[in-house]
């Protein structure tokens, strides 16, 4: 329990300081808000229309100190301010519609190419030297290969050249959101290239840093003295070495899984996919501090949570660290 503690303050002491980076950083950025929105609007301004605007988006000339109170009250409210390019949207409620977005298409795809590089990885290291080894080259060919470039050649062969997938979007516009056949339909055949691009372009990873901790593993007394019990390969492979070899690559989906709340940007960008990336992307062209503050909170809350959970599963699989908690 002592080491649940240690982490619980750790990441008690790192999220306020993040959450105090988030309230400073834009406050040091060149520009506001108000202009932005103001510039917009042809013609003269009067005083009173800039002090409407800004006390819409709540920019105060306080001092800083008072500044950053408000600021916890807000948000232990709930309350992320207004959106600049989505005014006179929240920013709670434009995070929310794209969220889902990112978190079903993002995750997903994570998932599925960490499962599977995982167990590409133990597969290629227990069976050294077959024809698993062939997927080496291929793999370490993909893993140097830029993001995008596989995004935009997906999007030329398979939604130009064949016709088979649409180009961009989430789903027809023409659709309203909602739970019928035909907008899910849509959703699922919308997602179909930026899911497969995400997968292609990260399972390489996965496959490498699981075979190559295998690798490490499999020369261990402990799986040699299993082994010589006579246990079965496949109890020997996934109980004993795949088991302590998994923890690094756990480290690195929990990190992923932290980051999926910001979605892939360059994914997201390409396909013009309504997710948090596109939203983060909007948000910087249009000096939208508010909505790029609260993305970057999200992402921040997210990361940590994200590494919380990690130290859990460690806590589980690693027997050393139970007994020094």
């Amino acid at each position: 329990m002592r080491f649940l503690f240690r982490r619980i303050a750790f990441y008690a002491v790192t999220a306020w300081a993040a959450i105090t980076m988030n309230f400073l950083i834009p406050r040091l950025m060149p520009g506001s808000p108000e202009n932005t929105v103001l510039s917009r609007f042809q013609g003269q301004v009067s005083q009173e229309q800039i002090d409407a605007v800004k006390a819409q988006l709540g920019v105060s000339d306080a001092g800083i100190l008072s500044q950053y109170g408000t600021y916890w009250k807000d948000l232990l409210s709930g309350d992320l301010g207004l959106s600049v390019s989505y005014f006179p949207g929240e920013v709670s409620e434009v995070i929310g519609q794209g969220v889902w977005w990112t978190v079903v298409l993002i995750g997903v795809a994570t998932a599925i190419s960490f499962v599977l590089g995982t167990l590409l990885g133990v597969l290629a290291a227990w069976k050294r030297g077959s024809r698993l080894d062939a997927l080496l080259p291929l793999t370490t060919f993909l893993s140097a290969v830029p993001y995008f470039w596989i995004a935009l050649v997906a999007l030329s062969v398979f939604g130009v050249e064949l016709g088979l997938f649409p180009l961009t979007g989430g789903y027809r516009p023409e659709l309203e959101v909602g739970w019928s056949g035909e907008f899910i339909s849509s959703a699922l055949s919308h997602s179909v290239l930026p899911a497969l691009t995400i997968i292609v372009s990260s399972i390489a990873g996965w496959l490498l840093g699981m075979r190559n901790m295998m690798l490490t593993t499999i020369s261990e007394d402990y799986v040699l003295v299993a082994e010589a019990k006579g246990l079965r390969t496949r109890r020997v492979m996934l109980g004993y070495a795949a088991r302590n070899a998994l923890l690094p690559n756990i480290s690195g989906f929990a990190m992923s899984l932290g980051f999926i709340v910001s979605g892939s940007i360059v994914t997201e960008t390409v396909f013009s996919y309504p997710g948090i990336g596109f939203l983060l992307y909007n948000a910087v062209l249009n000096n939208d501090y508010p909505l790029m503050q609260g993305i970057f909170l999200i992402i921040t809350l997210m990361v940590l949570f994200a590494n919380f959970v990690v130290d859990l599963c460690y806590v589980v699989l690693d027997p050393r660290i139970r007994q020094e908690a």
